[in-house]
């Protein structure tokens, strides 16, 4: 059981790495990390580089999440595992990946805020589940002009996901992810405060 944890965090990890923003970096010429709000995700790839580049790198970002995850649930019911321990190994692979998202090796562990990626994960864990909660972030996202509010709904499903797997570990690991959400996403917070922070009707104003 230990060397399908092991594998399945290293896994995760490792697509996680694969960042959509790369991508267009590559394309574009333009360094992510290094203009707007400094974020190497979808949010801030439009924000810079408009619409298009922001849908390119949401699509590479949230098929790595739903990816990780589908591999993982194809082996894992292969090998006879189900109940509350397919249900750990999936939120594991899951969190893995957005944590990879978000603390990538090469770029000193400050990535994106795994947005996308908990999208894709959301989608593999329940596809039915997965599209409430993603009709929820752009509801709250539109209905508040704040992309974080949206953001935060994506982790509340997640977290209704696990409160209905089996097992006790899935609320466990969904919490921890609502926990670095939140953190990842202080500085929006504080620009909000500031009055600073981008509106979602300002951002997708751009071509």
């Amino acid at each position: 059981m230990w060397l399908w944890v092991v594998g399945v965090l290293f896994w995760g990890y490792a697509v996680g790495c694969l960042h959509g923003s790369v991508i267009a970096q590559k394309i574009s010429g333009v360094n992510l990390k290094e203009t707007g709000v400094k974020n190497a995700g979808a949010s801030n790839a439009t924000i810079v580089l408009g619409k298009k580049f922001g849908a390119l790198v949401a699509v590479i970002d949230i098929g790595k999440g739903a990816a990780a995850v589908l591999l993982v649930r194809y082996f894992a019911e292969n090998a006879g595992l189900l109940g509350d321990i397919l249900a750990l190994l999936l939120f594991l692979a899951g969190a893995a990946t957005v944590i990879g998202h978000n603390f990538p090796f090469y770029m000193n562990f400050n990535g994106g805020k795994g947005t996308a990626t908990i999208i894709g994960v959301l989608l593999a864990i329940d596809w039915q589940v997965g599209l409430i909660g993603f009709a929820l972030f752009v509801i709250v996202a539109l209905v508040t002009d704040f992309l974080v509010f949206g953001v935060l709904m994506l982790y509340v499903t997640l977290i209704t996901m696990a409160v209905w797997a089996d097992g006790y570990w899935p609320v466990v690991i969904a919490t921890l992810l609502f926990a670095i959400a939140v953190w990842k996403h202080i500085e929006n917070f504080q620009r909000m405060k500031e009055r600073s922070e981008k509106r979602v009707s300002t951002v997708f104003k751009k071509k």
